[in-house]
């Protein structure tokens, strides 16, 4: 039975769990507990953030038998009113042995030794509970599938794209909301909070990493979220947060400046615009990634400032549970992913000059379509706007 807060049908998800276990024949591994929360909705369509603080798992083999999600006793409401998977089994925190059920319903479903694949590069599975599952699924040997479970969902479908073109609308709603706000003597913590009320009562859902915004002599700090700091005449203040629709993310990315900024600020952020716009021209269907971002460092190197592009400049978006929302398409080099229709994914172009208290990012969410590339939501290739 498909409950009633579900996202997409139940078909959408057998054909993304058939995908899956392609994937995994074509390794040689027969079996799978599935711990990623990510994971466990776009292949079970069960929405609940609780993995980092209760394991909970979609096991299932690369049969066509039904898979089953184990979780908490406390949660089972929540895949009963989320998932389409009929077989919802649960525990009891602290007097059962966790490991030891995860085991108990792989062996039900064929396990005896081989491989079994989990996501262990996962929040989800901290060292401990790992040790624990090698053992308890011993002589079976755990395989990583962080990546290969991951990977269908790099490629987006119809339903997805509504989804992420909704959230995109949520991320304006904040966007519009900083432009209105930003003024002197306002504090971060303030602007962020106006920011995210807007999405809120947009109608966004929860998102995976807290807003990012840092400004003045606090630019520099990347990841940066918001302080008690007063933003004073001229402070340069970059933004990223997102609006989530259905999990899926759509991140907006921005730099605005609070009355003019100096003139030393203004240029950084030129070779910044011109660094995204020169990444952007070469993402096409087929591009290979290092090269995406090798242009966009043209403008960098030009103006003297490669030692101050210190982030990758982009990668996929889309499902995301906390404590982050990246997916694993990287736009970097040392990658060799080529890029392909129906891809979303986060685009920035970051300088740092922490000896300077100076830091600009200017992006946003992009897809690539049959049309070509569309910006979702972001500040994008335009010029410092001054508020």
């Amino acid at each position: 039975m498909q409950g009633k807060f579900a996202s997409f049908s139940e078909q959408e998800h057998r054909a993304r769990l058939a995908q899956a276990r392609g994937l995994l024949k074509e390794q040689g591994i027969d079996h799978c507990i599935s711990v990623a929360p990510e994971s466990l909705y776009y292949y079970g369509g069960y929405d609940s953030w609780v993995s980092v603080n209760s394991p909970q798992t979609l096991i299932f083999s690369v049969d066509e038998s039904d898979p089953t999600i184990v979780l908490r006793d406390t949660d089972v409401s929540l895949a009963l009113e989320s998932s389409w998977v009929k077989d919802v089994r649960s525990y009891r925190m602290m007097f059962d042995d966790i490991p030891g059920t995860f085991a108990a319903v792989a062996r039900e479903k064929g396990l005896r030794g081989g491989k079994v694949a989990i996501e262990i590069q996962s929040y989800a599975i901290p060292h401990s509970l790992g040790l624990a599952l090698a053992r308890a699924l011993a002589p079976a040997e755990i395989v990583d599938a962080t990546v290969l479970l991951g990977m269908p969902r790099l490629i987006k479908s119809a339903a997805e794209m509504a989804y992420l073109r909704k959230a995109g609308t949520y991320a304006q709603a904040g966007l519009d909301a900083a432009r209105q706000v930003l003024k002197l003597g306002i504090s971060e913590i303030t602007l962020a909070g106006e920011i995210e009320h807007a999405m809120r009562a947009a109608g966004s859902d929860y998102w995976s990493i807290p807003t990012e915004l840092a400004s003045g002599d606090r630019s520099a700090g990347g990841h940066g979220t918001a302080r008690e700091r007063i933003i004073e005449r001229g402070d340069i203040v970059h933004l990223e947060f997102a609006g989530v629709a259905a999990r899926y993310h759509a991140a907006a990315i921005h730099t605005m400046a609070a009355g003019e900024p100096s003139k030393r600020a203004r240029s950084v952020y030129d070779v910044g615009r011109a660094s995204l716009a020169a990444g952007i021209r070469e993402i096409r269907p087929g591009a290979k990634v290092s090269d995406i971002e090798e242009a966009s460092l043209g403008p960098v190197r030009a103006a003297g400032l490669e030692h101050a592009a210190v982030m990758r400049f982009g990668y996929g978006l889309g499902v995301a549970y906390p404590p982050i929302w990246l997916e694993p398409l990287q736009i970097s080099r040392g990658s060799d992913q080529i890029m392909q229709t129906g891809m979303v994914f986060v685009l920035h172009a970051y300088l740092q000059l922490v000896d300077e208290q100076l830091g600009i990012i200017q992006g946003g969410t992009y897809a690539l379509t049959e049309n070509g590339v569309e910006m979702l939501i972001g500040g994008g290739d335009v010029e410092l706007e001054v508020v």
